[in-house]
């Protein structure tokens, strides 16, 4: 799975103060140029546009704002840009059974950039899969958008993955979301220094025969008719519509949305996908929240499609009515988004 990332670069101007001991036209010397750009806690004023382009937004927050509220030095960075960073050193990692410097790709990062109504931060967040859904709640309740969610490395142990986030507002806010997310992640290995192997709560174990589960009760309660599958499976196909080069295609292709009971109607798991166009996505994924689902990754199956559609997997334990009524719940966000 590869994420396409999108860089938008703004054009700005430095402005450097005189030291002591320098006439007032001595030119700054290179070490001091570069020293002033990353230590620069002004408001820069953006240069003249390119032809064709709308001149970017005057930065008003500064590079001590985002240290402030996010707690971690932040610097400053070409086209009026602020970033901070959080390397993760704190969990021992291999890939292919190499030891893995976490300077070679365990890196968090948010980059704060300004826009019309205060400030846009886009970045990538290192979670254990145990660290997931913690961050990923933070995350919500602090304005941010979960906008991807998946590996990078293959053979990894443990296994990482790597939380896309987005936001636009006030760049104070946005920046202390950043630190409550990266706070929520401390916490959990603060309680657990090891990442964890299962998600909290009940399981059944490997090898426990097939429970029973009512097709007909998970219908009823989800609006969906579902179907026996072989293996105790109870299964909800629900296709969506796309074209892609002069084909108008459906849930034959692969584009639906689906959901997986299996166990027992006293302990039940969900699994599945939900297929999601762009402005379906955040209130899908704070309706699995909301309804105690995991998230457990968030892509896109096809290039060129039209519209573009995203997918969430998604995995719950519980009952399986209150599985049932909370998928239910999701449909139900999906559906007022797309009005």
């Amino acid at each position: 799975m590869k994420q396409l990332s999108h860089v938008v670069i703004f054009a700005g101007v430095l402005v450097l103060g005189c030291d002591r001991g320098k006439t007032e036209n001595s030119p700054p010397s290179a070490k001091e140029a570069t020293t002033a750009n990353e230590t620069n806690n002004s408001a820069e004023t953006p240069a003249n546009p390119a032809p064709g382009q709308r001149a970017p937004a005057a930065r008003t927050f500064t590079v001590e704002t985002i240290t402030k509220a996010s707690g971690i030095q932040a610097k400053s960075a070409p086209g009026q840009v602020v970033r901070i960073g959080w390397v993760r050193s704190d969990v021992a990692t291999t890939i292919d059974g190499m030891a893995f410097p976490p300077t070679a790709g365990l890196g968090s990062w948010a980059a704060f950039a300004p826009v019309s109504n205060g400030a846009m931060v886009m970045g990538d967040t290192v979670v254990f899969q145990d660290e997931i859904n913690p961050a990923i709640d933070a995350a919500f309740s602090h304005g941010l958008n979960i906008t991807a969610l998946h590996n990078h490395f293959a053979f990894d142990n443990p296994q990482v993955y790597f939380m896309h986030i987005g936001g636009r507002g006030d760049a104070k806010k946005l920046a202390a979301g950043v630190k409550a997310m990266w706070d929520a992640i401390k916490a959990v290995r603060k309680q657990a220094p090891q990442p964890a192997l299962t998600f909290p709560g009940p399981t059944v174990a490997p090898g426990t025969a097939p429970g029973t589960l009512d097709a007909a009760e998970i219908s009823r309660l989800t609006g969906h008719t579902a179907k026996d599958k072989p293996g105790g499976v109870v299964k909800i196909a629900i296709p969506r519509q796309a074209n892609m080069g002069g084909l108008r295609f459906n849930g034959n292709m692969g584009l639906s949305t689906w959901a997986a009971f299996t166990g027992s109607s006293k302990l039940a798991a969900i699994d599945g996908d939900i297929a999601m166009t762009a402005r379906e996505v955040q209130p899908v994924l704070r309706a699995l929240r909301a309804a105690h689902i995991n998230i457990v990754a968030l892509h896109n199956h096809m290039i060129g499609e039209d519209p573009a559609y995203y997918f969430v997997h998604y995995w719950g334990k519980g009952r399986a009515a209150d599985l049932a009524k909370g998928f239910r719940a999701v449909l139900g966000a999906q559906l007022s988004a797309t009005k």
